[in-house]
């Protein structure tokens, strides 16, 4: 059949080209529609870009007057981080707070003398005890890490081992508990106990500890009128003194601590009766005479008064330092001043420390104040170390609270972690420090900045785009100098693609408006624009001489970071009512610079906003489009088969003809050769 057209084999008339010339021709319609849609696609991308920008810069602006905004963060400082810092929530108070560390809390961390890598730990049950929490196992026996990591399994945060190589072919056992607190002490028993005693770890002590009752008959009482003792409580009133004997005498052993709970009364003034004048001597009647029916009376008696003068009201005396110790040899030592706070305090004091070696025979209250009643309850003295009968050899660290003082108040905590103190302040106690510490609670203006300056860029990544898409001025995107070689060579491509697009053209100047406009606040008369907080358009140039600038008319903004710096630290609550004020008193910001950028740019952005119908636009007519190229391709695919049907006849009736031709010849030659 050679009519039929098959691909691949070579014409002679070279028809694939002609076929292939002739369908280029006809593809130039679909050709065109096809760039079309691919214009529409790059359209859209552009616009998805711009959405993307308008977004940005209402989510910044939002994001300054909203009920997140930063000019609600607080940020706390130490003036020394080495001994206390804090973290502030956004419902702390904007004050200052001086602190005092005494103690930071640390929990019981015993370590044993070095040990031999081959010892060997007995099998049995082991029992610990951090508190009133009790942890127990049976181990086998094994190697001091197989015993450690059976510990650490079983420990469930509360306690754990590990082994420390103190020296060559030796270690140490260390064991400590994981919770601080003087409350959470390490404890041993059963095979832990026998353990702890092997390795060195803790030795036997004999409990030293000793409490003091409280009682009419236990207190040497100098005032009856002034001091009262009931309910293991001694209360001295302004004025009294009373005194709380040691029977037998307390050695100042170096371990020793005396601990107490104080709390000091204030005595209210108000209603009391001024005195007045004496009222003189009692003179008797003068007496008096009657005679027929007549009475005659003598003259009264009188008793001339000096004049009388007020005494002066008595000094008042404020003075805490109430509490001593008084020692055998008749001498006394004075313990730091009492809290004055009304609710007890917990007071802890080494003996040594206090008394020097001394014999300590009764605790005192002198109380010469004359306005403050005194109190003081649980009286004990004990050897912190020590714990069910034992003691550490090799303590590294004491179980033990926080103790800080916050403006004279003793605050006591078992974490290092105190939230319950300051609403919305979280302090952290570093180490001990006689000196005192200011902690300072301040507006976080740091990120108010970085909020602003996030705003601003958003801004001008919004505007440049703006510019590039509506205007064919090579120099607009040179004049972005934070663009990279690649991004400037993108932007030049989208030069003037919507140029004289209305929508871009009123968004950049309601922008521009926005931005430039004044809006009220406190402090209207000395702040109300942008540019008086270092924000604008040529804010950053001195003076009028600095020369004409093209790109300063392009509506990006400036800041001038001193400018704004100054207007953070002297006039923040006037910055925050410049982004976002609510006018009326709704609750509901209504003014201010990110409130009306935020309005102004929610149309574009939100579910069927301006942009949405833009790229629906273009997605409806490339859809469109689409259906043309596809019936366009049909169409073509049709026309190409009837060339190639076409162009295949002729070359088969060429063929048919040439064979013909040849046919002839052979024919005339055979029949000329037969007349000859």
């Amino acid at each position: 059949m050679s009519d039929i057209y098959v691909p691949g084999v070579k014409s002679r008339f070279n028809t694939e080209k002609l076929i292939e010339d002739l369908m280029k021709v006809e593809r130039v319609p679909r050709d065109r529609v096809e760039k079309n849609v691919e214009s529409l696609e790059t359209s859209k991308g552009y616009w998805q870009e711009i959405g993307r920008r308008i977004n940005s810069v209402r989510d910044s602006s939002r994001l300054l007057f909203s009920f997140q905004n930063p000019f609600n963060e607080r940020m706390a400082s130490s003036t020394d981080e080495s001994v206390i810092t804090a973290s502030a929530t956004r419902e702390a108070v904007e004050r200052d707070y001086r602190f005092t560390v005494k103690q930071v809390a640390q929990a019981d961390r015993f370590i044993s003398p070095p040990l031999e890598n081959g010892y060997k730990v007995e099998g049995g049950t082991y029992t610990f005890t951090v508190g009133k929490d009790e942890i127990s196992f049976n181990f086998r026996g094994g190697t001091l890490q197989e015993f450690a990591d059976a510990l650490n399994r079983r420990g469930r945060d509360k306690i754990g081992a590990s082994l420390i190589s103190v020296e060559r072919g030796a270690k140490s056992l260390l064991i400590e508990s994981k919770l601080t607190g003087a409350e959470n002490r390490l404890g041993f028993a059963g095979g832990a106990e026998k353990l702890a005693l092997q390795t060195g770890i803790a030795e036997r002590a004999n409990d030293s500890r000793r409490d003091f009752a409280i009682a009419p008959e236990t207190v040497d009482i100098r005032d009856r009128q002034g001091v009262s003792a009931d309910n293991n409580t001694l209360r001295v009133n302004a004025g009294s003194s009373a005194s709380v004997p040691f029977s037998p005498a307390l050695y100042a052993d170096s371990s020793l601590v005396i601990q107490f709970e104080t709390a000091a009364e204030q005595k209210t003034t108000a209603g009391a009766e001024t005195r007045g004048p004496p009222p003189g001597p009692d003179i008797p009647g003068s007496g008096s005479v009657s005679y027929g029916g007549i009475t005659i009376e003598n003259d009264p008696s009188s008793a001339p008064l000096p004049e009388w003068t007020p005494p002066p009201p008595p000094v008042r005396v404020d003075n805490l330092a109430v509490l001593s110790l008084t020692f055998s040899d008749g001498s006394t030592g004075a313990l730091p001043p009492a809290a004055d706070t009304g609710t007890f305090t917990t007071q802890r004091y080494s003996l040594n420390e206090i008394a020097g070696g001394k014999t300590v025979v009764s605790l005192d209250v002198i109380n010469n104040n004359t306005h403050r009643d005194i109190s003081i309850r649980n009286i004990s003295v004990f050897d912190p170390g020590a714990v069910g009968g034992f003691k550490p050899k090799n303590p590294i660290s004491t179980a033990q609270d926080a103790l800080v003082t916050m403006e004279g108040i003793e605050i006591r905590r078992p974490v290092n972690e105190i939230d319950d103190l300051i609403p919305g302040v979280t302090v952290v106690p570093r180490s001990p420090s006689d000196r005192p510490v200011t902690l300072s609670v301040k507006p976080d203006r740091e990120a108010v900045k970085d909020a602003i300056i996030t705003l601003v860029g958003n801004y001008n990544q919004l505007m440049a785009e703006i510019n590039v898409l509506t205007r064919r001025d090579d120099r607009i995107v040179e004049e972005l100098a934070y663009l990279s070689p690649d991004e400037q060579a993108e932007f030049k491509k989208r030069l003037g693609a919507f140029q004289g697009d209305s929508t871009l053209n009123q968004l950049r100047s309601a922008l521009q408006r926005a931005v430039s406009s004044p809006y009220p606040t406190d402090e209207e008369r000395n702040l109300a624009f942008l540019a008086q907080i270092g924000i604008g358009t040529d804010v950053r140039r001195g003076g009028a001489g600095g020369g004409y600038d093209q790109s300063r008319l392009r509506g990006y903004l400036e800041i001038d970071e001193r400018a704004l710096d100054s207007a953070l630290e002297t006039k923040l609550p006037a910055i925050k009512q410049l982004f976002g004020n609510d006018t009326d008193g709704d609750l509901i910001a209504d003014s201010g610079a990110g409130y009306v950028l935020e309005t102004l740019t929610k149309p574009y952005v939100e579910t069927g906003g301006i942009i949405s119908l833009k790229t629906g636009t273009i997605d409806s007519r490339a859809s469109r489009d689409r259906v043309r190229i596809e019936s366009m391709e049909r169409q073509l695919a049709v026309k190409e088969a009837e060339l190639k049907v076409q162009y295949g006849r002729m070359e088969a009736a060429y063929n048919r003809m040439e064979q013909m031709s040849a046919s002839l010849d052979n024919f005339s030659q055979r029949t000329g050769g037969a007349n000859r």
